[in-house]
């Protein structure tokens, strides 16, 4: 099943993806709404989808909707490392905590956006980057869960884009903190939410296009701690609730920091992952910067420093 929000005259609502058409979900508020029902939320979403197929009513072609991020606002969002060529290529060497303890930073789910939105381009970054990566959701609370547990906890699957500003990010990491400038101003998510039963995480191919150019091919057969392990871990010493995103990061030469290659202004950015579908981004020009606060442009450093 492929869960969706889409965009209506009463703003964002909950759906379905079937065949050539979507299937609102009337009673229900919200895909996280769905998800906080726990197992109930996914039966009563493919129950209405049978009923719409037996009825016609709450259909909508696909064709002719504007789809928003499947979770627009999710409980929460973690980012983490689990692809070894991707740190190897990023850092030129993989530092020995990594094999033992899975590594992320929390994002910002105040800023994510959906499919065919613009991505912003914040004005103190001159390499914007994209990364591709799958990321699980979270469907039930979880408590020091064992691995059984865990993946009865995924709710489903979804592409997920970590947009980084990469000069900021290294300047903000050279203090020990961060990523924060870096990456809080966007993630784009979608189009849908897959259930597990629909996708196999370990066979899927992804690959990241910029203006129709494929940059990126790979897979996250590599990852060195699975989903259920990093939900595992996670849940020993913290309660994890029902719409938090937990993505897997970016796969080996998956962003153009590692191909030495950098997006501009209009780039059309396709993100596809076989089973999950395409998740594509138009990239705005670069904003002014604000009336007053520092200046947090490279720019202003440099001038600084002379």
């Amino acid at each position: 099943m492929h869960l969706v929000s889409h965009r209506g005259t009463d703003g964002v609502r909950p759906g379905v993806l079937d065949g050539p058409d979507v299937v609102d979900l009337p009673g229900v508020g919200s895909v996280l709404d769905l998800l906080r029902l726990g197992p109930a939320g996914t039966g009563l979403a493919r129950e209405a989808v049978h009923r719409s197929r037996a009825t016609g009513e709450h259909r909508l072609p696909a064709a002719a909707v504007s789809l928003a991020a499947p979770l627009p606002r999710p409980n929460s969002i973690r980012d983490f490392m689990l692809v070894e060529e991707h740190v190897l290529n990023c850092f030129g060497s993989v530092p020995d905590e990594w094999y033992r303890l899975p590594a992320h930073w929390k994002g910002n789910p105040d800023t994510v956006i959906g499919p065919d939105d613009e991505v912003p381009w914040p004005y103190y970054t001159d390499r914007l980057d994209f990364e591709l990566e799958v990321a699980v959701v979270l469907g039930r609370e979880a408590h020091r869960v064992g691995p059984d547990e865990a993946r009865e906890c995924i709710a489903g699957y979804t592409i997920m884009n970590d947009w980084s500003a990469r000069d900021i990010q290294l300047r903000e990491m050279t203090v020990q903190l961060g990523p924060a400038f870096g990456k809080d101003f966007a993630t784009s998510m979608g189009p849908a939410l897959v259930t597990p039963d629909e996708f196999d995480v370990g066979d899927a191919r992804m690959s990241a296009r910029v203006n129709g150019e494929t940059w990126s091919e790979g897979s996250l057969g590599s990852m060195v701690f699975g989903f259920v392990d990093v939900i595992v871990a996670l849940s020993a010493e913290q309660r994890l609730q029902p719409g938090d995103v937990l993505a897997g990061g970016t796969i080996g030469r998956g962003c153009g920091f590692e191909l030495d290659r950098w997006i501009r202004p209009g780039d059309v950015v396709e993100l596809e992952v076989s089973g999950l579908g395409v998740l594509r981004n138009v990239v705005g020009k670069k904003n002014d910067p604000p009336p007053y606060g520092p200046d947090l442009s490279d720019r202003a450093s440099e001038e600084d420093r002379a």
